[in-house]
């Protein structure tokens, strides 16, 4: 599958602060090797223990699929999102999560959608790496400025080409 044409020049942000890096990077086979889709990755920065980070929606869009977990987001000319929180996260059950949008429902970029604690994800032996996901794009179509660097919420991930 490609890249709806509609979809063309839709800027993807950050849902979250960390580092970003490649989805190469991410610790599980499936993202690492893009089989969802092409995207980068953010390291979260690790609030002190108890504290709750906020992830918002990457693009502008109706929510199609929220999980604890996971949520994907359904922008402008089909441009579809996946932003997972934490590798085997789904395991938790929803444990540490909050889900603060609603399935079918349409959002702003830069909505709250969810928040956890990154920091107990890690110390419980999980990796809370944040992949961003194109969905249904090529292998490889996507490259993101910020890549080796520190993103901040609302920075500029990648734009849809």
């Amino acid at each position: 599958m490609s890249t709806p044409d509609a979809a063309r020049g839709v800027q993807v942000l950050a849902p979250c602060a960390g580092r970003v890096v490649p989805m190469s990077d991410v610790p599980d086979p499936v993202f690492a090797s893009e089989m969802v889709g092409p995207g980068v990755a953010i390291q979260p920065s690790l609030p002190t223990t108890g504290e709750r980070t906020t992830v918002r929606s990457p693009i502008a869009g109706k929510v199609v699929k929220v999980h604890p977990h996971a949520f994907v987001v359904l922008g402008a000319g089909g441009a579809g999102v996946l932003v997972h929180l934490g590798i085997d996260t789904n395991r938790l059950e929803g444990k540490g999560f909050e889900v603060l949008a609603t399935q079918g429902s349409t959002v702003q970029a830069g909505d709250a959608m969810v928040t956890w604690d990154p920091t107990e994800i890690a110390a419980g032996g999980l990796s809370a790496i944040v992949p961003v996901v194109l969905m249904d794009a090529p292998k490889g179509s996507v490259t993101s400025p910020l890549e080796g660097s520190q993103a901040s919420p609302g920075d500029v991930l990648f734009t849809v080409g």
